[in-house]
């Protein structure tokens, strides 16, 4: 019998240290801005937007996290779960075949493969709903199971509306997997129809609205699929999950009877060269890499910032005269000198820094949590002990972006990418649901 692969135990610790400061640092930030926000009043509309921005997109997703990660079970999977750790859309339909098979049978049956969620597709999407432009391939969020983001996705547009949509997405199980009951299945997939764009009052985000009744939607990806391909073959386990009425990760109420239609392509002749290559969502860079990446180059620019000012000051720093009486003006030129070069090596360190962690390196990930970490907890006990103040003009902003680095690194999607080649096969969790064959 194979052995699943150990993890790192000082490893998980760390990731969930930092995940925890990373949340607790988040609710410190927020308690400045509330604070700047009275001082600035109501003129300033821009501050307002970037709070809503930190509250809805930052700080109560890890505060979901936080709290999902204690309550909701991790094996649990007749539920996707939101990249905040909410109960997301519900699997309503079971695959068996290869990877080109299911791409086979979904675009035969009219649907159209979905963008990943990228700057310049974000984008796109927000310019095609709002001037109600057409976006067939229009990305869908991410959502997971067997702790990693789905796969791929397919949508079908409805009257060139990207709001309105039919949607489903595709998760790969792994290898030896059997679902409750022994019941062998290659891919699990979740399909729910997008009916409008707007608020949520659960995450304070904007996102899609769904249709309450799921059956509808995994009926429809059941027929136009039966409908295009004659080889493929359908078995539904009835009652596979209790049905339910309840509540997805953006609030929308959902329904189902609990049936999970087993959609059986292995007989469907895949014309591979005109399908996309295999994919593992573990291998596609997720945004909090790229935003840890950028902010942590952004702090390297700061740092050769401060070498040149520290280089052209004639010994002079934000008003204070070093070249004094008392003071040697070699002495103070030669002190300067060396500051500055220990700033400039640092942020050489920074560029490496940054250059390992877009290629997906842990160690760099830690480490660059790390300086966060420790650059966080010092302006901490400065601002806690009344040493320091910080404000919009003095320190706010450089503590905002150890925050974010932390909370972008610290995150699920950035931890799963940079440990995607130690993540076992067969998550721990789900191990202990197989049922013998």
């Amino acid at each position: 019998m194979a052995k699943t692969p150990r993890l790192n135990v000082t490893d998980s610790r760390l990731d969930h240290a930092f995940f925890i400061l990373g949340g607790a640092a988040a609710i410190w930030l927020a308690f400045l801005l509330v604070g700047e926000s009275f001082q600035l009043g109501w003129g300033q509309v821009w501050f307002y937007v970037v709070f809503w921005a930190f509250l809805a997109y930052l700080l109560l997703p890890r505060l979901h996290r936080i709290l999902t990660t204690i309550y909701v079970p991790g094996y649990f999977i007749g539920r996707a779960r939101t990249s905040d750790g909410l109960l997301g859309d519900p699997v309503n339909v079971a695959l068996l075949g290869a990877e080109t098979q299911i791409h086979a049978i979904m675009r035969a049956a009219g649907w159209t493969m979905a963008d990943d969620v990228t700057f310049a597709s974000s984008r796109r999407i927000i310019s095609s709903t709002v001037f109600r432009q057409s976006y067939t391939e229009a990305p869908v969020s991410p959502l997971f199971l067997f702790d990693r983001q789905q796969d791929f996705a397919y949508q079908q547009e409805v009257d060139n509306n990207p709001g309105k949509r039919h949607h489903v997405r595709f998760w790969r199980c792994p290898e030896g997997w059997l679902l409750p009951g022994g019941h062998k299945v290659d891919w699990l997939a979740a399909g729910t129809y997008d009916r409008s764009v707007g608020f949520s009052l659960f995450t304070l985000q904007v996102t899609h609205k769904i249709e309450q009744n799921t059956d509808v939607e995994r009926d429809h990806i059941v027929s136009t699929v039966s409908a295009a391909s004659p080889a493929v073959e359908v078995q539904v386990i009835e009652d596979f999950s209790t049905g339910y009425h309840s509540r997805n990760g953006g609030g929308d109420s959902i329904s189902t009877d609990g049936d999970l239609p087993i959609v059986d392509a292995r007989s469907v002749r895949a014309p591979t060269d005109q399908l996309p290559r295999q994919t593992d969502s573990r291998d596609r860079r997720p945004a909090p890499i790229m935003v840890g990446t950028a902010l942590v180059v952004a702090r390297s620019l700061a740092a050769f910032v401060l070498a040149l000012t520290l280089l052209t000051s004639g010994g002079n720093i934000e008003g204070v005269t070093f070249d004094d009486a008392s003071t040697d003006p070699q002495t103070t030129t030669a002190a300067l000198v060396t500051v500055a070069v220990i700033v400039l090596l640092f942020g050489l360190g920074e560029v490496f820094l940054a250059w390992r962690i877009f290629l997906g390196s842990n160690g760099a990930r830690v480490i660059a949590m790390g300086l966060s970490s420790v650059s966080i907890t010092v302006q901490a006990i400065d601002y806690f002990s009344g040493s320091a103040n910080l404000t919009l003009e003095a320190g706010l902003s450089g503590l905002a972006s150890d925050i974010l680095v932390l909370l972008a690194l610290s995150s699920q999607r950035a931890r799963v990418f940079a440990k995607r080649q130690r993540v076992p096969a067969v998550p721990t969790s789900v191990v202990s649901r197989r049922v013998p064959s």
